[in-house]
């Protein structure tokens, strides 16, 4: 299993391996990635896309526009 020490602490492992089987190994990569995209993996949850977003606000990104 790929280790994600870009990724925020506090998300849960199915949205880590839900990141993982979509090929995401870096936070920076889901700048290109719609929020609807994100929460349409398997194992994506609300609260793990709130972290996701709240860790892209504090790097100044945000999700891509929908």
């Amino acid at each position: 299993m790929t280790h994600f020490n870009d990724f925020p602490k506090g998300l849960s492992k199915p949205a880590l391996r839900a990141l993982e089987g979509a090929g995401y190994t870096d936070i920076n990569q889901l700048v290109g990635v719609t929020e609807t995209e994100l929460a349409a993996l398997h194992g994506m949850g609300p609260k793990s896309i709130e972290i996701i977003k709240s860790a892209l606000k504090e790097k100044g990104s945000s999700f891509k526009s929908e």
